[in-house]
């Protein structure tokens, strides 16, 4: 005898998938240098530097005895800390991922550099820059994600609160009021709320007409045809 698969958790094809993860990393690492490069040409525009690769590939740039040393490094900080944080907000939306992600894209950079100059950056201005854009990345990405999980969501007309465990009445719905759901003993009898008959819709019931499962018991009746 065949056995019978278990089916799969809800959601359980959509976690962590390595193709989907990879793809989200290569976003996530092309929009690092996008915009990178648009601001590390915007600010050799308006400081009349010349612009060349090495400004976005290389760690030479990034140093603490001048100032276009200090500029390149707040150009690496405000990348890798604000812009990458708001990109995984959007893109990964999960906090518990946020770290690997964030930490992902700055180890990349660091490969990317150390193979386009042939040597590990020496600079300790260039090092603190990249642990401070990782840890401010960190932790803005993490309360983002936090702070859209918790955001109420609309679900089946109801409103979903993270925090409370319960469901809202969503704009224009509202409860019923007591009394108006039919009785139990009325349903048995055959007779609705309004005195209707309703024989053969409930059968059976267990506990005010509800099953194993919360719901009532039903089957169907026959439509009486007119001769």
């Amino acid at each position: 005898m065949a056995r019978r698969r278990r089916p799969p958790r809800a959601g359980a094809l959509h976690e962590l998938q390595p193709l989907r993860t990879a793809a989200q990393i290569a976003v996530l690492q092309l929009l690092f240098y996008a915009i990178a490069l648009v601001l590390i040409v915007f600010t050799s525009l308006v400081a009349g530097q010349p612009f060349g690769v090495d400004l976005l590939l290389g760690w030479e740039s990034v140093r603490g005895d001048n100032t276009q040393g200090w500029l390149m490094a707040s150009v690496w900080l405000f990348d890798g800390a604000f812009c990458m944080a708001v990109a995984i907000v959007i893109l990964i939306a999960r906090s518990k991922l946020v770290p690997d992600f964030a930490l992902t894209i700055h180890f990349l950079h660091l490969v990317v550099v150390t193979l386009y100059t042939r040597s590990i950056p020496r600079h300790s201005m260039w090092w603190l820059t990249m642990f401070a854009s990782s840890a401010a990345a960190v932790g803005m990405a993490t309360w983002g994600c936090r702070y859209r999980e918790l955001q109420p969501v609309f679900f089946g007309g109801r409103i979903l609160g993270a925090g409370d465990g319960g469901a809202s009445s969503a704009a224009g719905g509202s409860s019923p009021p007591p009394g108006s759901s039919t009785d139990h003993a009325d349903l048995e009898a055959g007779h609705g709320p309004d005195g209707d008959d309703v024989t053969g819709y409930v059968h059976g019931g267990r506990g005010k007409g509800r099953g194993k499962d919360g719901q009532g018991d039903y089957e169907m009746v026959q439509m009486k045809t007119s001769s």
